[in-house]
């Protein structure tokens, strides 16, 4: 899929009327043949779209012909297979779940640069970096040392700053997919005390593209149908997780296909087809199993 690419962007911007912006949206992405998720809300917008050179190009002019998404960041990442395969829009409470709807967005923290990051590492800074996101995000993909929560809903936040009280004093550096779960994430560290935080400008992202084979380690997780972005060349960077069943290296997720179980495990791609999509011979045997298969 020559030129295909899959573009994210998020703004935390005012929107007064999200669900009237919401219906035009859509209606102009249908008659513009663009695919992808945008999730609105008065606090702002969130999104990823699909496409190629043409369609996303045509897609960024047009949100940024609204005064308020004129300046948003478009972070890009190359697509060898169909990243979505229809088009949503909808309204929510917050752009990306967190719960920390009393955060104050003027307390979220300085961006660092990649360029900042990599100093960081070269430089053998003395700072804690925290992973942002989920367990399954962040099993196949990490910077190097960084502290991986174990959990399952970005809502759980709060409970992973209590855990890093003993952080409070050190220089925290904080990311996330993109940055939008930072934006939250750090300000709510900031507001609790911690006294030095950080957060990746443009999250991984902005890192591997500028910094690839360095210090991220493995893959990076992506929520459509790619299920993962691979931005490592080095063998000994390619990998951070073992398939399931076989143990190799691996880092692409399936979720089981026994609609009773859905639990997520890594798994490569032969073991995943013997194993139809499950994750275990019990699930298998479910007459309750999902009847697509993708990737």
């Amino acid at each position: 899929m020559n030129n295909h690419k899959v573009i994210s962007f998020y703004k935390y911007v005012w929107i007064e009327d999200p669900e009237s912006l919401a219906k035009d949206h859509l209606q102009w992405c249908v008659e513009n043949n663009v695919k992808g998720k945008v999730y609105l809300a008065n606090e702002g917008i969130n999104g990823s779209v699909f496409g190629d050179d043409v369609t996303t190009g045509n897609y960024k002019n047009h949100l940024r012909s609204y005064k308020i998404f004129e300046d948003v960041w478009f972070k890009e990442t190359p697509a060898d297979k169909i990243a979505f395969r229809k088009m949503h829009v909808r309204v929510k409470e917050e752009i990306v779940n967190s719960g920390l709807m009393k955060t104050k967005p003027e307390h979220t923290a300085p961006k660092l640069t990649p360029e900042q990051l990599l100093k960081f590492y070269e430089d053998k800074k003395d700072f804690i970096i925290v992973d942002a996101r989920n367990w399954y995000e962040s099993k196949i993909g990490k910077f190097k040392n960084a502290l991986t929560p174990q959990i399952t809903h970005f809502r759980e936040w709060p409970k992973v700053v209590d855990s890093l009280n003993e952080y409070k004093d050190k220089t925290i550096v904080t990311y996330c997919t993109g940055g939008i779960r930072c934006e939250k994430a750090s300000a709510y560290m900031r507001e609790k005390g911690f006294k030095d935080v950080y957060q990746i400008d443009g999250g991984i992202l902005n890192y591997i593209q500028r910094f690839p084979d360095t210090y991220w380690e493995g893959a990076m997780f992506v929520f459509d149908d790619r299920r993962i972005f691979e931005p490592n060349t080095k063998e000994e960077l390619k990998y951070t997780a073992n398939c399931h069943y076989c143990g190799k290296p691996a880092s692409y997720h399936i979720n089981c296909h026994n609609i009773d179980c859905d639990k997520i495990i890594v798994c490569c791609h032969d073991c995943k087809i013997e194993n139809e999509y499950c994750c275990s011979t019990e699930c298998r045997a479910s007459k309750n199993k999902r009847k697509e298969f993708h990737g």
